[in-house]
C-alpha cells in the first residue's frame, strides 16, 4: 500500500500548495478593496436618511429607550449596536462608518471564500472567486450604503453567515450549526425587517435537504437562535407592548407612504429601473443563466446544485419581500447581490467556457471586473456634492448662533452633529405627517406638522433650520427671525422678534 501512496504524495503537496497560493492572491485582492472601502466609509459615505438612526442610537447612548420614549419605526438592534460604540470610542459618525464597512467587507469575503471553496472547476476556481468578491463590493448600492449607520452593512455580513453555515449544517448531526445560522438569521432581521424572508427560505432549505441529525432538532435549534437577537424588541414590548406595536408593525402598514403620497408609480419605477443600470443588467442576466447552467447543463454534484439553488431562493424571496414594501428603493435590493453574485459567477463560467473555452478565465472576469467599476464610479460622480462635510458646516454655524440650552428646531443630521437632544416629538421628521388621536400620538411621541408650526411661530425656538422652502414660506420664518443665513440650500433663522 505505501508504495501506491507515496507516488501521489508530492502532487497532493504541490496541490495543497497551488491551492494556499491562489487564496493569498484572492485575500490580496480583496485586502486592496477593503482599504479602498475603509478609507471611503470614513471620508465620503453619506446618505441623508442614517442621520435618523445616528441621532437614535445617540439618544440610546443618553438612556432613552426606543419606542418607549421616542418614535423609531425599526428593529433596534443595529442601534443598540452603533450607540454602544459609540459610547465608548466618541459621538461621531465614523464610528458607525467604520464597523459598518468592516461587516460589508465580511459579506464580500464570505461571498468569494464560498466561491473559491466551492466552485468545482479548477482552473476557474480563483478568477470565479475574484469576480464574485468584485461583483459584489463594487456594487454600487452595496458600496454606497453597505458602510453606513443603517443596517444594510451587518444585514448583509449575517446574511452572508447564516448562508454559509446553513450549507455547512445540513451534514451535522448536532443542533449547533443549525442554532448559529438561526442566530445570523435573527441577526439580520433583528437589525433590518427588510432581511426578515431570508430565515423562513434557511430553515426550510436546511430541513428538506437535511443529511445528518434529526430535523426536528435543528428546527427547534434555528428558531431559538432565530429568537435571541429580538431580546431588545421581546423586552421593549413587555415595557410598552402598545409603542413597540405601532413602531415595528403599524407605521410601516399604514404610515409609510404618507411622505410619498404617489407610491404605487414610484414603486414601479423602482421596480423597473434596473433596465438603466448596467451592473443590475449584467448581474441579473447572469445570474440567470448561470441558474439554467447548474439546473439544465452541468454535471456539478447534486449536493453543490442545491447550494446554488438555495442563492436563487434567498435572492427571489428577499426581492419579493422588500419589493412589496410601500414604498420601496433600490438600495433594498443590495441584500440580494451577494447571492446572485454566485449564481451570476456560474453564467460567466458557462458563457465563457463556451466562447473562449474552459481555460481562459482571466478575460471574462477581468471583463465583468471594468465594467462594475465603472458603473461605481459613475454613481459615486453623480454622488459626489453630498457628504457629512456639508452638514458639519451647517451645524457649526447653527452651533455659533443658538445658546446651548435654548431650544433648536432642526433635522436629525443637525441634532446628531451639535449633540442637542431634540424636543419630544421631533426625533423624526417623517413622523410630523402621521395623524393620530391627541392621546395615542402622546404615547408614540409624535408630534403633527400643525403643531409643528403653531410652536414655531409662539417663538418656542431659539434658533431654526430648514432646507424646505416651502416650509419657509409657510411658516414666516423671515417674518419671525431678526437674523438668517443662506448654507447649501438651506437656511438657519436665530434672534426672535419679540
Amino acid at each position: 500500500m505505501s508504495q501506491w501512496l507515496v507516488p501521489d504524495l508530492p502532487s497532493f503537496v504541490n496541490a495543497e500548495a497551488d491551492r494556499r497560493g491562489s487564496y493569498l492572491w484572492l485575500l490580496g485582492a480583496l485586502s486592496l478593496y477593503a482599504a479602498v472601502f475603509l478609507v471611503y466609509s470614513v471620508t465620503w459615505a453619506f446618505t441623508w436618511d442614517e442621520s435618523y438612526h445616528l441621532l437614535a442610537a445617540q439618544l440610546m447612548d443618553a438612556g432613552r429607550r426606543p419606542y418607549i420614549d421616542f418614535c423609531f419605526p425599526q428593529t433596534p438592534l443595529n442601534a443598540y449596536w452603533n450607540a454602544g460604540w459609540m459610547r465608548l470610542l466618541g459621538q461621531n459618525w465614523r464610528v458607525p462608518h467604520a464597523f459598518a464597512a468592516l461587516f460589508t467587507i465580511g459579506a464580500v469575503l464570505l461571498t468569494a471564500d464560498f466561491v473559491f471553496r466551492r466552485f468545482p472547476v479548477g482552473s476557474w476556481r480563483l478568477a470565479a472567486a475574484i469576480a464574485a468578491g468584485l461583483a459584489t463590493g463594487l456594487n454600487a448600492m452595496v458600496f454606497e450604503f453597505g458602510p453606513l449607520a443603517q443596517a444594510y452593512g451587518i444585514c448583509l455580513f449575517a446574511l452572508a453567515a447564516a448562508f454559509r453555515i446553513t450549507v455547512r449544517a445540513v451534514d451535522r448531526s448536532g443542533p449547533l450549526l443549525a442554532a448559529l445560522a438561526g442566530f445570523f438569521a435573527g441577526v439580520a432581521a433583528g437589525s433590518s425587517l427588510l432581511s426578515a424572508a431570508a430565515a423562513p427560505v434557511l430553515l426550510v432549505w436546511m430541513l428538506f435537504y437535511n443529511r445528518a441529525g434529526r430535523r426536528w432538532t435543528k428546527l427547534l435549534a434555528f428558531g431559538a437562535g432565530t429568537v435571541v437577537p429580538f431580546a431588545p424588541v421581546f423586552r421593549l414590548f413587555w415595557l410598552g407592548p402598545r409603542q413597540t406595536w405601532f413602531n415595528v408593525f403599524q407605521y410601516h402598514a399604514y404610515f409609510r407612504k404618507l411622505y410619498w403620497p404617489e407610491t404605487t408609480p414610484h414603486d414601479l419605477e423602482i421596480l423597473t429601473s434596473w433596465v438603466d443600470s448596467g451592473q443590475a443588467l449584467v448581474l441579473g442576466l447572469l445570474a440567470v443563466f448561470g441558474l439554467l447552467y447548474v439546473a439544465r447543463r452541468s454535471a456539478w454534484p447534486r449536493a453543490l446544485q442545491a447550494e446554488f439553488y438555495l442563492c436563487a431562493w434567498l435572492a427571489a424571496a428577499l426581492s419579493v419581500w422588500v419589493g412589496r414594501a410601500h414604498p420601496t428603493f433600490a438600495r433594498y435590493f443590495l441584500l440580494t447581490v451577494p447571492f446572485l453574485t454566485i449564481l451570476a459567477v456560474a453564467g460567466l463560467y458557462a458563457i465563457a467556457s463556451r466562447v473562449l473555452g474552459e481555460d481562459r478565465a482571466l478575460w471574462p472576469v477581468l471583463l465583468v471586473s471594468v465594467l462594475f467599476a465603472l458603473g461605481l464610479g459613475k454613481s459615486q460622480y453623480e454622488r459626489r456634492d453630498v457628504n457629512w462635510s456639508v452638514y458639519q458646516r451647517q451645524a457649526n454655524k447653527v452651533d455659533q448662533v443658538t445658546p446651548r440650552h435654548s431650544l433648536l428646531l432642526a433635522d436629525e443630521p443637525i441634532y446628531f452633529l451639535t449633540r442637542r437632544t431634540p424636543p419630544p416629538g421631533f426625533e423624526l421628521y417623517y413622523t410630523h405627517k402621521v395623524d393620530l388621536p391627541p392621546a395615542e400620538a402622546a404615547l408614540m411621541h409624535i408630534i403633527t406638522e400643525a403643531e409643528v408650526k403653531r410652536q414655531v411661530q409662539s417663538g418656542r425656538f431659539a434658533t431654526v433650520y430648514s432646507c424646505d422652502e416651502d416650509q419657509i414660506d409657510d411658516y414666516g420664518l423671515e417674518k419671525l427671525y431678526q437674523q438668517h443665513v443662506d448654507m447649501d440650500d438651506c437656511s438657519i433663522f436665530w434672534g426672535w422678534k419679540k
